[in-house]
């Protein structure tokens, strides 16, 4: 009896101790939504002069901003960013109203990830390639909402350093974001010259999706990483609700209204950012689609089984958060 008593005691102060351990980390992260130490600074190599930096209350200024977050990616980058590059010239070359940038934020990385991006500013010019340094290791979620609030796209894309969507399939999102914004405002257009009606300005959130691929993945993964990631998205489904097959595809845009929104509030810096972007856009009431992508493994991946656990934590942390008030959203911008 004295036994039981003994552990049922345990069991308690366990339980009570890990309770405390969420609300104090949930409590600690109650202002990660605002700027990390390290200023933005955009730094042309061919002067040396720095660049002013815009801020997602801004204007657009641009049609479009490519968001690459790169974490040790010298070997990765390369071919994705000269894939990019072409893609984006060749439309600029179509369309002389297409404008872009691709913004790259280098998470604190320890290999020449810096040196490679840099080479692609002297290559193209600090107008057309832009980076971001984090001086320190942050997380994805950190490095992409970087990125975000300082660019200058009427459209804001989202895509790995790897490559590992075709960046063709942006039009696929485009097409789909001008099909939500003409519902929700008839008369909204990028090209109109009433600034009230550019689509910039209608929130609309558009998420590349590999659900397609989900028979074929289960087919040919271990059983437990298919178990563990059943379990994963069954977790995801109680923290943000249903409505979205794939959170985690590294492949989003946003119009310039939703960036400004979402990425203001974004707390979680690491893999599960994806899924807190889909709950607040859910509370702000910003129609979210869903749109197959071309997705191919690429050798080289950050996420491991051991990444697991620490989405699992970041989710229970997104919910204690929010649910409890302790995370409070800004509707000011």
């Amino acid at each position: 009896m004295d036994y039981m008593c003994l552990l049922l005691a345990s069991f308690v102060i366990a339980v009570l101790g890990f309770v405390f351990v969420i609300f104090s980390e949930v409590y600690g992260r109650r202002n990660n939504h605002e700027h990390v130490e390290v200023p933005a600074i955009f730094e042309d190599p061919n002067s040396l002069k720095q660049v002013p930096c815009p801020h997602i209350v801004d204007p657009a200024s641009k049609y479009i901003s490519l968001i690459i977050p790169a974490f040790n990616e010298e070997h990765r980058l390369p071919g994705a960013l000269e894939e990019t590059m072409n893609y984006l010239q060749q439309r600029a070359l179509k369309d002389p109203s297409f404008s872009y940038e691709v913004v790259i934020i280098d998470d604190g990385s320890a290999d020449g990830t810096k040196r490679v991006a840099f080479e692609f500013v002297r290559k193209y010019t600090v107008d057309k390639v832009r980076v971001i340094l984090l001086g320190r290791n942050h997380g994805k979620g950190e490095a992409i909402r970087k990125g975000m609030l300082h660019s200058r796209g009427e459209l804001l894309l989202m895509l790995d350093a790897d490559g590992a969507t075709k960046i063709t399939d942006l039009e696929k999102l485009e097409n789909q974001i001008r099909v939500v914004a003409k519902k929700e405002f008839p008369h909204g257009d990028s090209s109109s010259s009433d600034p009230c009606c550019r689509i910039s300005d209608i929130p609309v959130v558009v998420f590349g999706s590999r659900a397609h691929l989900e028979e074929k993945a289960l087919a040919t993964r271990k059983w437990y990483r298919n178990f563990l990631m059943k379990g994963f998205h069954l977790v995801v489904l109680l923290a943000a609700g249903p409505g979205i097959r794939d959170t985690q595809c590294g492949f989003k845009i946003f119009t310039r209204a939703a960036a400004r929104k979402l990425f203001s509030n974004v707390r979680l810096k690491r893999w599960c950012f994806d899924v807190e972007l889909v709950f607040l856009s859910k509370w702000f009431r910003i129609p979210i689609s869903e749109i197959s992508v071309n997705w191919s493994e690429i050798p080289g991946s950050k996420v491991n089984l051991l990444s697991i656990p620490n989405m699992l934590w970041e989710l229970v942390l997104m919910s204690v958060g929010y649910r409890t008030g302790i995370w409070r959203i800004s509707n000011s911008t």
